[in-house]
């Protein structure tokens, strides 16, 4: 439990560190996921090098395909911290519950039951109130959408796009962690995520290599607190603690992050739109992942 915590805390700096360097979103994406599998890769391959080798040509395509997904959902959720809130933005990504809820449903064939549906709902109109709150009070003369800490409904929407792509990290990955062990899994999967960084950024035509000092600590920083002390120390907690306290705990993130926010940088106040949006929206997956770990 106490490694939990220091997990949750650990994540909860990704979206300041993000915010706090001024690298393009694909970058910043691209050096945390390296970095993050550069300290992995010694202890991986030394600990597990004949599982390496036992993982099937199958099993490399899946995990391949994984990788395309967490590549996705990092590259969209770095990018929506550029058009929104820290608030909605940690908010909105954290839905991807909700998501891996009907993926399974919808490809697994596993049961959506009527406290998962409530859930879900639930979510939904937390998120509709944070992304249309504001304009629409806004175009009612109250107050306004404009700026950072109100609602960006472009940056939501990138951020509901990363909820979407890491449910399908999470469900892509689940019969490939069948047959292989966790820490060969991420490595496999980060050096697929990293490959697919690498070509967009150089698709975008952004720079690799010119940026001053303060912005490779942050790159590393990316990679030590919310990868290796965060996600990393998430999987080991769930050897050791129920799934569903876990999952709950995550729930701690955007709480986390927007105090962060609150104290580190400017102009990131929440509106109350956001505020409440945001409230309803981790009810609902507090109320669809409670509804998983019963069923």
């Amino acid at each position: 439990m106490a490694a939990l915590a220091v997990a949750v805390v650990a994540v909860s700096t990704s979206a300041i560190l993000i915010r706090w360097s001024g690298a393009p979103s694909v970058v910043k994406a691209f050096y945390r996921v390296v970095f993050t599998t550069a300290f992995l890769l010694p202890w991986a391959v030394g600990r597990y090098r004949h599982e390496f080798r036992a993982i099937e040509l199958r099993d490399l395509g899946v995990a391949g395909l994984t990788g395309v997904a967490l590549a996705l959902h990092f590259a969209s959720w770095f990018e929506s911290l550029n058009h929104t809130s820290v608030a909605a933005s940690v908010t909105l990504v954290q839905s991807q519950p909700l998501f891996v809820a009907v993926g399974a449903w919808a490809l697994l064939d596993e049961r959506l039951t009527r406290r998962m549906l409530v859930g879900i709902f639930v979510a939904l109109f937390g998120a509709a109130t944070m992304s249309l709150g504001d304009p629409l009070l806004a175009a009612m003369g109250f107050g306004s959408s404009d700026g950072l800490a109100g609602t960006g409904t472009y940056g939501n929407a990138l951020a509901l796009v990363g909820a979407v792509c890491a449910a399908a990290y999470v469900l892509a990955g689940r019969s490939l962690r069948q047959r292989v062990s966790l820490v060969p899994y991420v490595v496999v999967v980060y050096v697929a995520c990293s490959v697919v960084l690498l070509v967009v950024a150089v698709a975008q035509g952004a720079p690799l290599v010119d940026y001053p000092r303060h912005e490779w600590l942050l790159f590393l920083g990316m990679a030590v607190g919310p990868g290796i002390f965060g996600h990393t120390v998430i999987n080991w907690a769930l050897a050791h603690v129920e799934s569903g306290v876990v999952s709950v705990s995550l729930l701690g993130e955007p709480v986390g992050s927007t105090v962060l926010a609150l104290l580190l940088l400017p102009g990131e106040v929440p509106t109350p739109t956001t505020i409440v949006g945001g409230a309803v929206v981790l009810l609902g997956i507090y109320l669809t992942a409670e509804a998983r770990n019963r069923d």
